[in-house]
């Protein structure tokens, strides 16, 4: 008997049972899957970290040769500094602080002989401009300025002239303000917005990101929005945000509570819990008027049909 049971134990060849192989992968898969599990979720919160940084901004060390000083910083609720003087595109001096104050604006850092993305860029935030029911010069302003201290007020003015064909709407020209600067000013505000870039001696360009801020009528920045393609809907949200809610509707409003901006994604995304508490709202709002018209209407009452006969109705 005890043989037998050794036998059962320890199986033929000396080693354990196939039950109790099974036993121990399983246990070894699952001991496995916690340990993947817990490095997704590391990883996971470490790049939420680092997106909350600026999603174009890698850390120095891993950025390509020549691209170090390349990137994009989220400054939020930052000044941008009223007292840096540039030159406009019909030639005057002008203070970025002359067009604060009054309505939110759209601001962005290009340079006029730029051969690929500064183009694509002003090109993407004027189609998603057009889109607005809101009028630059209206609503909101923009501001365009050029980084490379080269450009001139006729380079603004032609690139000026080239995007307004395109916008194509009245008084469009007295809020959209393409400046130009010399280096200490351009530094500045690259600085104030976290804006990074690095020229290249070689191509004679300059290696930079793409991305528009919206600042509040003071001059704060409130939000980024990266890339060349900007949602018209959150463009629209965010002026409305920083102008704390003094332009657009009831319904920009409404969107407002239940969308919340994401400086990470750059976007607005749903508050479920705001979206829920105003569903419960509606649905009491609702089912209180419908207990109120029953109430006005009162039991029903019993009817004589024809020939002097009860019809309960």
């Amino acid at each position: 008997m005890r043989s037998n049971h050794s036998s059962n134990s320890i199986g033929s060849a000396g080693f354990p049972p196939y039950s109790s192989l099974h036993h121990v992968v399983k246990a070894f898969s699952r001991h496995l899957m916690r340990a993947s599990l817990i490095v997704l979720l590391s990883a996971s919160t470490l790049f939420a970290q680092a997106m909350s940084r600026g999603i174009l901004s890698p850390p120095a060390t891993l950025r390509p040769p020549g691209l170090k000083n390349v990137g994009i910083q989220q400054n939020l609720n930052q000044p941008i500094p009223a007292d840096l003087a540039f030159t406009d595109d019909q030639g005057r001096s002008v203070r970025l602080g002359d067009y604060f104050g009054k309505k939110p604006i759209i601001f962005n850092l290009v340079y006029f002989t730029c051969p690929m993305l500064c183009g694509e860029e002003l090109n993407g935030l004027e189609s998603a401009l057009r889109v607005l029911k809101f009028d630059v010069g209206n609503q909101f302003d923009v501001i365009t300025v050029s980084f490379d201290p080269k450009d001139t007020p006729e380079a603004a003015a032609k690139k000026k002239a080239e995007i307004l064909h395109r916008y194509n709407r009245p008084g469009a020209a007295a809020g959209w303000h393409f400046l130009v600067g010399q280096q200490p000013q351009i530094t500045a505000l690259a600085n104030a917005a976290g804006f990074q870039y690095e020229y290249d001696s070689n191509t004679q360009q300059f290696a930079h990101s793409t991305a528009i801020m919206v600042l509040t009528p003071q001059g704060k920045i409130a939000q980024y929005y990266y890339g060349i393609d900007y949602p018209p809907s959150d463009l629209r949200l965010a002026l409305v945000a920083a102008s704390s809610e003094k332009i657009g509707t009831p319904v920009d409003e409404l969107l407002l509570y239940c969308y919340h901006y994401d400086p990470a994604k750059g976007k607005y995304s749903a508050t479920i819990v705001r979206v829920l508490r105003l569903a419960g709202i509606a649905t009491i709002l609702c089912l209180g008027m419908l207990f109120l018209v029953l109430f006005r209407r009162g039991p029903d009452r019993p009817s004589r049909g024809p020939q002097g006969a009860i019809r309960v109705s």
